[in-house]
């Protein structure tokens, strides 16, 4: 199979869908792939590397595009993007689609195959694919919380572990998943005084096990939620559910219970956000405030550390990859259940029932597609 790499044109993404150590495991299976010029680069990978993996480089994103058969990429296609993919080619990516109406009508106006990292889903329910940019996302989160509570960013000028004699920062988050762990090792890892929110009391039973002693678990309703965010100085939102929007956690009227400067990321920006008042900012301009509360809620976390994100990437998509490209999609899809259910839209088909739910589309039986 041709499969191509393009680079990342979305607002400071500087993630690469392919590493080297990838490229030659797809060259030893015996496919062709092409790396768009410099599209490593700033994950700190140089094109000499591809080239001795096994790839060859194209000059442009329009002929890697043209002449593959498959795309391997990070994050969803952008609008300059969409008249370059083709009917019948299979893009292998974060797609998001159920957040993005846009997106869905010219995925679905291609005719390609779409193939979405996040709905890969394994037999127990976890999500293979989103699970390593979940876990850079989660740490990142109280990273940048950490740094947006300074009073020079706008925050309540709070130190997140405190000092001697001084109460550390209270923290909330809000789903004990991948991203809400995640963030809560790294709070109380530094110190802070976290709750961890969540409705599975399987869950809870776990964390309460394993998490130190500074992190302590409640059962997630509105009731509680409310409670919380009226002394909370950072609220990390970490709610997913696979494909479909986030629900909406905290309202705007919430917001006026937070003390002044209070910071909140939202986790879940690239599936709408668990916040009413989220909407999606860049590594650029990453914070805004409404009622003087600073929303962090940028939809490329793990892009401001791409080495560590393309490394951990590559990692889980490849095998995935691999099977794709030495089956085709109909035989690779057939055969792993997981990779199945990432399949999201096909020739112009919605087979996938939140993206159908979410914007109100016919939906089709993927199976017609395989049997």
């Amino acid at each position: 199979m041709v499969i191509g790499v393009p680079k990342e044109i979305k607002n400071n993404e500087n993630r690469v869908g392919v590493t080297p150590s990838g490229t030659m495991e797809l060259v030893r299976h015996g496919h062709t792939v092409f790396i768009q010029q410099n599209a490593g680069l700033q994950s700190g990978f140089e094109d000499e590397e591809y080239i001795n993996a096994g790839a060859k480089i194209l000059p442009t994103i329009e002929e890697v595009y043209s002449t593959a058969e498959m795309i391997i990429k990070v994050k969803e296609p952008i609008e300059p993007e969409y008249k370059l993919i083709k009917k019948d080619q299979l893009v292998f990516t974060y797609f998001h689609f159920a957040s993005g109406e846009e997106l869905t009508n010219a995925m679905i106006a291609s005719g390609s195959v779409c193939v979405s990292y996040e709905t890969v889903e394994d037999s127990d329910r976890s999500l293979p694919l989103l699970t390593p940019m979940s876990e850079v996302a989660g740490r990142m989160s109280i990273q940048q919380g950490a740094k947006f509570l300074e009073k020079p960013l706008k925050g309540r000028g709070v130190l997140l572990g405190g000092v001697p004699g001084v109460l550390p920062a209270k923290v909330l988050v809000l789903g004990g998943g991948v991203v809400g762990t995640q963030a809560a090792k790294m709070a109380a890892g530094m110190g802070a005084d976290v709750t961890i929110l969540d409705i599975s009391m399987k869950r809870l039973r776990y964390l309460d096990d394993v998490m130190a002693a500074n992190v302590k678990t409640e059962f997630s309703n509105e009731y509680n939620i409310r409670k919380h965010i009226k002394d909370a100085d950072l609220i990390i939102g970490g709610v997913l559910i696979p494909g479909a929007k986030a629900p909406k956690l905290i309202t705007r009227d919430m917001l006026k219970d937070m003390k002044l400067g209070t910071v909140i990321v939202d986790v879940a920006v690239d599936q709408g956000g668990c916040f009413e008042t989220t909407k999606p900012t860049t590594h650029q301009d990453p914070v805004y405030i409404i009622d003087d509360v600073v929303h962090y809620s940028v939809a490329n976390m793990p892009g401001a550390v791409p080495y560590t994100s393309t490394l951990a990437l590559t990692n889980v998509t490849l095998p995935y990859a691999v099977q794709l490209a030495n089956k085709g999609w109909k035989k690779a899809c057939n055969e792993n259940i997981p990779l199945k259910k990432g399949l999201n839209i096909i020739n112009g088909d919605v087979v996938y029932p939140a993206i159908s739910e979410a914007f109100n589309l016919p939906l089709k039986d993927v199976n017609t597609y395989l049997n």
